[in-house]
Order: structure tokens, then sequence, then C-alpha cells
């Protein structure tokens, strides 16, 4: 399952991370739809609202399906169909889907059929392992690669940062019975989970790893619903790391969240000394660099060899060199 998730990007640093090439080879931007209802958060839960890429068909009709977009969704599907006033009313939760009964179910049928796939965005999402009574919370993520980050130009090819976790989703449009704006909401679909995380808990999101299965998954116009379906499995390519039972409390919205801890009968669930540091760092550094100033991101979408494996190690040099993002700022809680 998905319950919660990461996103700390700025809305403009999620673009450059999710550069593309269309059907001309050229290099692509994704244009953002609603940016201003999108806010970073280190601890994001259902209801609030997340980036996920979308074919621009679903907005423009004439627009070339393998073009993209980001737009900023409410998590949890509310069906075309619901007919109540107040969408927050739904008896049923609709913040993930299984993939071996979303075919049987009106609520994701229907979508799928239309075509509303999407791709959810996140730095990675949070698990939680059962014990002895106790509930210990991971974070999980794609390995990084073994990079530094460095300054580059807006239309550099090769950004370098953290490879955002890709997960397929479905999405549907919602319209008040008695007008008002659409809603545009989301579901996560989920799969056993792979060998690697089932010790852990025993369903994962269904990770979209690579461009081609992102291109295949958005394109709706190409790709067949049946052909699409093919790409929602498990995988190993994941990396995982313990941390702090901050991160219970969905209102506890830090960099502390995704920092690894460790573990055993003489450790304590709390970030170090030199963690601490850094996260007060972190916190306290001004909001006030100009966007041009930002270090650049990768993009996984142009990535040319497979990213390495590394240690969770990289989530500290990641936290200390986002200095000047917009969403170093201590993000709003959801």
């Amino acid at each position: 399952m998905c319950g919660r998730t990461a996103c700390a990007l700025g809305a403009d640093r999620i673009r450059r991370a999710c550069m593309y090439r269309d059907n001309h080879g050229r290099t692509r931007q994704p244009e953002w739809r609603d940016a201003d209802k999108y806010s970073p958060s280190y601890n994001k839960s259902p209801q609030s609202n997340s980036p996920v890429l979308v074919s621009r068909r679903h907005f423009e009709k004439d627009a070339d399906s393998s073009e993209r977009v980001i737009a900023a969704m409410r998590w949890g599907l509310v069906p075309a169909w619901f007919r109540e006033a107040d969408p927050s009313k739904m008896q049923y939760k609709t913040s993930n889907c299984r993939s071996d009964t979303m075919m049987e179910k009106l609520s994701y049928k229907g979508p799928l059929i239309k075509g509303r796939r999407c791709v959810v965005l996140a730095d990675g999402f949070y698990e939680w392992q059962q014990h002895n009574g106790k509930k210990q919370p991971y974070f999980i993520y794609f390995p990084q690669p073994k990079q530094e980050m460095a300054d580059g130009k807006d239309d550099d090819e090769e950004w370098k940062g953290w490879r955002l976790l890709t997960m397929a989703g479905i999405f549907d449009c919602w319209e008040p019975p008695d007008g008002g704006d659409a809603l545009y909401t989301y579901t996560i679909i989920t799969v056993d989970a792979s060998k690697g995380l089932s010790d852990i808990h025993n369903r994962m999101p269904a990770i979209l790893d690579g461009d081609e299965a992102i291109r295949k998954w958005l394109d709706f116009t190409e790709v067949s619903t049946q052909e699409a379906l093919r790409l929602i499995h498990s995988t190993e390519n994941i990396a995982f790391h313990p941390v702090s039972t901050i991160v219970n409390n969905s209102r506890n919205n830090t960099p502390e969240c995704l920092v690894p801890i460790g573990l055993g009968p003489k450790t304590e669930t709390k970030v170090s000394t030199s963690s601490k540091m850094m996260l007060d760092w972190v916190k306290n550094k001004s909001p006030k660099k100009e966007e041009d100033d930002l270090p650049r991101w990768s993009s996984q979408f142009i990535q040319i060899t497979a990213p390495k494996r590394t240690s969770a190690g990289l989530m500290h040099q990641w936290l200390k060199k986002e200095e000047g993002d917009p969403c170093a700022k201590k993000p709003k809680t959801q």
C-alpha cells in the first residue's frame, strides 16, 4: 500500500526533474497546470495535492498525446459518477487501488477505459513495518546515481540531483452537481511487494522504472489499456532506510522525516547530532535565493545509463545541497 509520500521539490524544479524527449527527439520540460495548488511537503497524506504527470491530450483535444503536463491533483480518487455535493462524503477509501481488482471496480475501470492514466511524482513513500506490536517507519525511493550536484544552464540535458519516484496511477475528473470548478483526483495502483520490501509490507506502489515505461503508461491514444497494464508489476530496483517515528504524525512536516536512523536495542529512534545540525541548517537557510542560483536537478527521463544502488547517506547529501530551493522553507502543513 502507499499511505504517505514526500515531495519536497518546488514546482519549477519538478519540471526540471521531469525533462523528457518528445517523439521528434526534442528535449522538453512539461508545463504546469494549477501549480499554485501544489505545496512541497516532506509528509504528504491523502487529501493533499500532489504533482502528477499526464498526457496533454487530456486537456487539449488537438494536442499530441505523447506530450506531457504536470498537474496538481488531490490524492484520493473521486469518480466522475459520484453524485453527492461534497466529495468528502465518500464512504470508501480510494487513495490506493489494487492491481488485481481494479478492472472489476467501476471507480477505477471507468477512468482506465477512458485512458485516464497518470504518473504520481514523489521523492519516495513511507511504509510501516509491524514488529512486536510496534510500527517502524521506512522511507522508500529509487536508488540514486553516484554523482555530485553541479550548476548548469536551464537547457542542460543532464542535470544532477535526486531521482524522483514515478508511481503508476489513475485519475478522474469530478464536477459538482450544482456547478463549480472541476476536481481532479487520483489513486495510486498497488501490487504485491517485491522480495526486498516484503519484510516491511506485503504491498507496494506499481513503480514505472524508466522513460519507456512512463511513455507507454501516459500515451493513451497509442498504447491500449491492455498493453499498458502489462507495465503494472513490482520492482526490485528500490532502496529504503528506517526513519524517525516523527513521520507517524502527518502534521510533522520537516526534513527530519526523511533522515536515516539506526535501529537496534542500543539505538534510539532519532537522528544523530550531526544530522540535527544539518537539518537546522536546511530549515534556516535563506529563502531569498534567485531561481537562477539554484542547483540543477537531473532527469530520470533522459538517462543514458541505469542508476547505481547507493547508501542511504545520499539522503543527507540531497537535503544538504538543497540550498535555495523553495521547499527549504518549512513547507506548509497539508
